[in-house]
């Protein structure tokens, strides 16, 4: 019995042991799942700079603590900001979208109204409000070295039946259209991948990976060097311009041709 006595365990043994097994598995976590792209610093002055920011100029439309709004009618007046990010007010803001200037089917792009300070104090106190992508840093958006030719394929695939294989754009539903990506900054389109602002689709990580939204800003980039190598581009629209253009010409040369000949018959 004595033997037996000495191998007992102290009650406080198991609770000890699970414990420690927690205190382990959180460890692992921590150190082996995937950072969050949220995970961005920004002081505590920022957050209040931005927060005063916000309710002078946002709070109208997205409520005072982001939480979005609604009419009488129910319809949506400013959608929720919790979770998108300090990545989505960059985009929305840096591009001028952001205050909108009248309501519409989307935002349009307009000169910026906001200093780069602001626009970084309004990311970093959306960005408290909720976990989300962060504004890309430079090495995100360093395409030294990308493949262009990939690129080239993945924004095929994704990206050009909306945005037009030349990047020009195009028109969508309902009053709707995807922009221009001629002239857009790199950082801007990476942000715009990354939290799907207006019409377009997300593109996260397991999506699109860092190296591939690279490629695309590579691609993108070259495109816009190469200019119009075949002269006039007329928007870069595709047949139904060229095709309009061409017959608008042809047509008039035509008619031109029937008024002169009248006239000299008379």
């Amino acid at each position: 019995m004595k033997a037996l006595a000495t191998h007992r365990h102290h009650p406080m043994a198991l609770l000890a042991i699970i414990l420690m097994a927690l205190i382990a598995t959180g460890g692992l976590f921590a150190a082996l799942s995937p950072k969050d792209a949220s995970a961005e610093a920004f002081s505590a002055s920022d957050v209040a700079e931005g927060k005063k920011l916000f309710v002078s100029n946002c709070a109208t439309c997205h409520g005072m603590n982001g939480e979005g709004r609604k009419d009488d009618d129910g319809n949506t007046v400013g959608s929720s900001l919790i979770g998108v990010g300090a990545a989505a007010v960059d985009f929305q803001v840096g591009t001028g979208r952001m205050p909108m200037q009248e309501s519409g089917p989307q935002a349009q792009r307009k000169p910026v109204q906001f200093t780069d300070k602001q626009i970084s104090q309004l990311s970093a106190y959306v960005a408290s409000l909720g976990p989300g992508p962060s504004v890309p840093g430079e090495e995100q958006l360093n395409t030294e070295g990308a493949d262009v030719t990939k690129g080239g394929e993945i924004f095929r695939i994704n990206c050009a039946m909306c945005h037009s294989a030349s990047a020009a754009g195009g028109a969508l539903t309902e009053g709707k259209w995807a922009p221009t990506l001629r002239g857009v900054e790199d950082k801007h389109i990476y942000e715009a991948m990354e939290t799907g602002p207006q019409n377009m689709p997300v593109f996260n990580d397991n999506n699109l990976s860092p190296d591939d939204k690279r490629d695309v800003i590579a691609y993108l980039n070259q495109l816009e060097e190469n200019g119009s190598p075949g002269g006039y581009s007329l928007g870069a629209l595709g047949p139904v311009t060229e095709g309009l253009f061409a017959w608008t010409a042809i047509l008039a040369i035509l008619l031109g041709c029937a008024i002169w000949l009248g006239a000299k018959a008379k």
